[in-house]
C-alpha cells in the first residue's frame, strides 16, 4: 500500500494542450467534440503519470474547462438570470467569459494565489438543483482507465464564504437552500462503487472565520458524513492552518483531514485532537505552491514529529495543496542551467518525492530499490549543492541593502500634486490606459525568432518600433490623452524584468494556469536581486519621440514582481522584496532624468501575497509598503506616480494604499460598478484614481452608452478631478479589433461626459 496521496494535478497540460484546444473552440477552429476529445486525453495522460508514480488518493473532477468553482455553480444550478436561456457549453462559458447580451461573472484571486476562480453569483431568489453530470462521467472515465478515484469537489461552506450575493444579502443565510444539493450530490454518488473516497476541499477553514461561520461545521459535515456508509469523506485545507475548524470536525464522523504542515505550521496545534479522534490525517508535507526539490531527509524527520501525536497507520502523505499551482514537468527544461535545474521539482517530479517520502516514512532506507536508492542520494547532494553554491550569494548586493539609507520620495502628496498638474496640464477624466496592447501573432514571432537567435537585434528592434509606431498613432487618433508605449517587447509584465535581473532563474515550459486558458511562466529567484543596466530606457523613449503628448513609463513594481514569482526559500520574502526594490528604484530615476515624466509601478499582485490570518497582516503590509514606497524613492516631486491594482476586495487595505503614497491608483472596477470605488471616498481618499471602465478579460465590445453609464456612477462617488478613465487592466490579451472600438467608445463617452459636465455649470 503506497499511503500516499496527492489533493490535485494541474488540468492545463504539459504542452498547454488544454489551452490550445480551448482557444480554438472559442475561436470556431474546432467543435465540441475536439474540445471533449482534448479534455479526455489529458485526463488519461494524468492519471496515468500518477499511477505511474505508485500515488494511491488520484482526483477525478479535479480537471475543469475554466474553473472549478464556476464547476461547482454549475453543479448546484447557481446560474445568474442573464445566463439561464443557455444550456451546455455556451453558458459556462458566457458564464466565465461573457457574451454579446450579457457581462461575464467576476473574477478575484484564490486565496493568496495568482490563481483565479470565478466568483459564484447568489440569490435569496435562486432554486438551487443537482447536476452531477461532470462528475459522475469523470468518475466512471477514471474507473474505466482501472483507477478508482477520489472525487474532488469544492465544500459548501467554502463556496458560500467565495460567492457573493447580488441581492445584497449575507451568502452563508443561503446554507439550508445549498447544503441539501450536496447530499443528493453524495447520495448520487454512493451508487457508483462500494467505497468511495470523497474529497471536499474547504480553504476557507484556513482564515479568521467568524463564529457563525464556525458554527455551520459540525451540522454540515455530520450530515453530509453520514448520507451514505459507502462514502469515505477527507475535508482537506491548505494554505495556511485550520486550527479553529479542526478541532470541530474531529467530532464529526468524516474520515480525514487534509491539512498543510508547510504553510500552516500552527496545524501541529491541532494533532492532539486528530489522534483522540483517531481519524485519518492526510499530511501536507510536499510543497505545492513552490518548484524547490523537496528535503527528502528534513520531509521524513518533520513526518516523525507528526508521528509523535498521530498513528503512523492513520496518517497519508501529500501534496500540501493542489499541484495546479506549479509547472508541469521539468522534462522539457533543456536550456536551463544543470547547476540551477537541480535545485528545482514541479508537478510530475513532486509525485516521485510524494512516493519516496511515504516509502521511507513507513518502511525505512532498508526497503528502497536500487533506482529509489540514487534518487535519495541525488536529493540529498542537491540539496546541500544549492546551500553553498556561488550563483546564490552577491556580496555587493547585500552590502548596498544594509546601507539604505533613502526609504521614500520627497514632498507629501499635497505639494506634489500642485506641481504635476501645473506641469503636466491633463483634464479632469483624463484618458489613459493600463499599458500593454494586443500581442498580436507577429509581435510573439518576431520576439521568439530573436530570442532563438533567429532573427538579428536590428531587425528584432526595427520590428518593435513599427509596431510601437502604429500604437502611439491609434491612441493619438483615437483621443487616448496620456499614451503608452504598448509593450511589445515584453513576454510578461515578470519575466521581462526578471529576465534583466541577476538573480533570476527562467523555465522554456514552466506555464501555470492563472484562469481559463490563461497560462503563465512565472520565473524564479535563486539568489540575490541585482539590476545590471537600465531595463526600459530605451523603449520608451523612443515612444516618447513619437509623440508630443505625455508618454508613461511602465514598470512592475517590487511586490508583484516577488508574489508572481517563485521565490527562494532559503531567505524571507521581505528581504527578497528589498533587493527587487532597489532595482526598481534605480530603473524610475534612470525614467525621469531621461524626460519620462509620468511613471507607473504596477502592483497587480499586491492583494494577493497578503497573508490569510490576521494576526500575519501587519508584518506583511509593513514591508510590501516599505517596498513599494523605497522603488519609487527616487521620483522628484514633479514625476508623477501611477500604480495599478487587479482584481482586489480595497475595504480591509485602503489604509495601506493611502500609506503606499502612489500619485493615482487604478482599479479593476467594470464588473462591480461603483462600488469598490466607494470605500476610496468613504475614507476620504485624497489621491486621484483610475477606476476601469470595461472589463477586458471578455471579449466583448462596450458601446459608448455603457461607458457613459459607468462614468456617471463613479461621478456619484469621487469628483471629476480625482477620476481617471481606463479600461480594467491591460489590453496584451485581447485582438485588436476588440480594442480599437473599444477605446474608441471609451473616448466618446468620456467626451460625452464632459460636455454634458459643462452645460450644467
Amino acid at each position: 500500500m503506497s499511503k500516499n496521496y496527492v489533493i490535485g494535478f494541474p488540468r492545463i497540460g504539459e504542452h498547454r494542450e488544454l489551452k490550445k484546444a480551448l482557444e480554438s473552440y472559442w475561436t470556431g477552429r474546432s467543435d465540441v467534440k475536439a474540445l471533449e476529445k482534448s479534455a479526455d486525453d489529458l485526463k488519461i495522460r494524468h492519471w496515468k503519470y500518477q499511477k505511474d508514480a505508485g500515488i494511491e488518493y488520484i482526483s477525478s473532477n479535479d480537471f475543469s474547462f475554466y474553473d472549478n468553482m464556476l464547476d461547482t455553480a454549475i453543479m448546484l444550478g447557481a446560474v445568474p438570470k442573464r445566463f439561464q436561456n443557455l444550456t451546455g457549453h455556451e453558458l459556462y462559458f458566457s458564464m466565465a467569459r461573457g457574451n454579446k447580451e450579457a457581462v461575464a461573472m467576476e473574477m478575484t484571486k484564490w486565496f493568496n494565489t495568482n490563481y483565479h476562480y470565478i466568483v459564484p453569483e447568489l440569490s435569496l431568489e435562486d432554486r438551487y438543483g443537482l447536476n452531477a453530470k461532470k462528475i459522475i462521467s469523470e468518475y466512471k472515465q477514471a474507473k474505466e482507465y482501472g483507477i478508482k478515484s477520489k472525487i474532488n469537489i469544492i465544500g459548501p461552506l467554502t463556496f458560500l464564504g467565495l460567492s457573493k450575493r447580488v441581492d445584497g444579502g449575507d451568502t452563508y443565510a443561503l446554507h439550508s437552500k445549498i447544503l441539501p444539493v450536496y447530499e443528493e450530490l453524495l447520495r448520487e454518488i454512493a451508487t457508483l462503487d462500494d467505497e468511495i473516497t470523497v474529497q471536499i476541499d474547504e480553504p476557507i477553514f484556513v482564515k479568521d472565520l467568524e463564529t457563525k461561520v464556525l458554527s455551520l461545521i459540525k451540522p454540515t459535515y455530520d450530515k453530509l458524513a453520514n448520507v451514505s456508509s459507502h462514502i469515505k469523506i477527507a475535508v482537506v485545507t491548505y494554505f495556511e492552518n485550520s486550527c479553529e475548524a479542526t478541532k470541530i470536525l474531529v467530532h464529526t464522523p468524516i474520515w480525514a483531514l487534509g491539512l498543510d504542515f508547510l504553510y500552516g505550521t500552527e496545524n501541529f496545534d491541532s494533532l492532539k485532537f486528530i489522534a483522540t479522534s483517531n481519524k485519518t490525517l492526510i499530511a501536507g508535507v510536499v510543497d505545492g505552491r513552490n518548484i524547490w526539490k523537496n528535503d527528502i531527509e528534513k520531509t521524513v524527520s518533520l513526518l516523525n514529529k507528526i508521528a509523535l501525536h498521530v498513528n503512523r497507520k492513520n496518517i497519508l502523505i501529500a501534496s500540501s495543496c493542489s499541484l495546479l499551482h506549479v509547472p508541469f514537468s521539468l522534462q522539457y527544461e533543456e536550456k536551463m542551467d544543470t547547476e540551477v535545474k537541480n535545485w528545482l521539482s514541479y508537478a510530475k517530479e513532486k509525485l516521485d518525492e510524494i512516493a519516496l517520502v511515504s516509502k521511507l516514512f513507513f518502511y525505512a532506507k532498508d526497503s528502497l530499490n536500487k533506482d529509489e536508492i540514487i534518487a535519495l542520494q541525488e536529493n540529498i547532494a542537491a540539496n546541500s549543492t544549492r546551500k553553498s553554491s556561488k550563483l546564490i550569494h552577491d556580496a555587493q548586493v547585500q552590502k548596498r541593502v544594509k546601507n539604505i539609507k533613502k526609504l521614500e520620495r520627497e514632498g507629501k502628496y499635497e505639494e506634489r500634486i500642485q506641481i504635476q498638474k501645473e506641469k503636466l496640464q491633463y483634464l479632469p477624466l483624463a484618458i489613459t490606459t493600463i499599458g500593454s496592447f494586443p500581442q498580436t501573432v507577429d509581435i510573439r514571432h518576431t520576439r521568439r525568432e530573436f530570442k532563438d537567435g533567429n532573427l538579428d537585434e536590428k531587425n528584432y528592434v526595427d520590428e518593435m518600433k513599427k509596431y510601437i509606431d502604429d500604437c502611439v498613432t491609434f491612441q493619438e487618433e483615437c483621443g487616448v490623452e496620456i499614451l503608452v508605449h504598448g509593450e511589445p517587447e515584453r513576454n510578461d509584465m515578470v519575466e521581462y524584468f526578471a529576465e534583466q535581473l541577476k538573480g533570476y532563474g527562467f523555465s522554456q515550459n514552466g506555464w501555470v494556469q492563472s484562469y481559463g486558458s490563461r497560462c503563465v511562466k512565472p520565473p524564479f529567484i535563486y539568489g540575490d536581486i541585482n539590476r545590471l543596466a537600465p531595463m526600459t530606457i530605451d523603449w520608451i523613449t523612443y515612444a516618447q519621440s513619437k509623440t508630443d503628448k505625455i508618454m508613461k513609463g511602465m514598470l512592475t513594481g517590487p511586490v508583484t514582481i516577488l508574489n508572481w514569482s517563485f521565490v527562494r526559500d532559503d531567505m524571507p520574502r521581505s528581504e527578497v522584496s528589498k533587493q527587487i526594490a532597489l532595482g526598481i528604484c534605480d530603473e524610475v530615476d534612470d525614467l525621469q532624468n531621461a524626460g519620462i515624466k509620468i511613471i507607473q509601478v504596477d502592483e497587480a499582485a499586491f492583494k494577493e501575497g497578503y497573508p490569510l490570518r490576521k494576526a500575519k497582516i501587519k508584518e506583511y503590509e509593513d514591508w510590501a509598503v516599505r517596498d513599494f514606497k523605497l522603488s519609487v524613492s527616487s521620483a522628484k516631486k514633479e514625476t508623477q506616480i501611477h500604480t495599478h491594482m487587479c482584481y482586489s476586495e480595497f475595504n480591509d487595505i485602503i489604509s495601506t494604499i493611502e500609506a503606499m503614497d502612489a500619485d493615482v491608483i487604478s482599479i479593476e472596477t467594470a464588473r462591480s460598478g461603483n462600488e469598490l470605488l466607494k470605500i476610496f471616498a468613504k475614507v476620504g481618499y485624497k489621491q486621484e484614481v483610475g477606476p476601469g471602465v470595461y472589463d477586458i478579460h471578455s471579449p466583448r465590445i462596450p458601446s459608448v452608452e455603457e461607458i457613459v453609464t459607468q462614468i456617471k456612477l463613479l461621478l456619484e462617488v469621487l469628483p471629476k478631478e480625482q477620476l481617471w478613465i481606463n479600461p480594467d487592466c491591460g489590453l496584451k490579451t485581447r485582438k485588436y479589433e476588440e480594442v480599437k472600438p473599444s477605446l474608441t467608445n471609451m473616448v466618446q463617452a468620456v467626451n460625452i461626459v464632459r460636455d454634458e459636465i459643462k452645460k450644467m455649470r
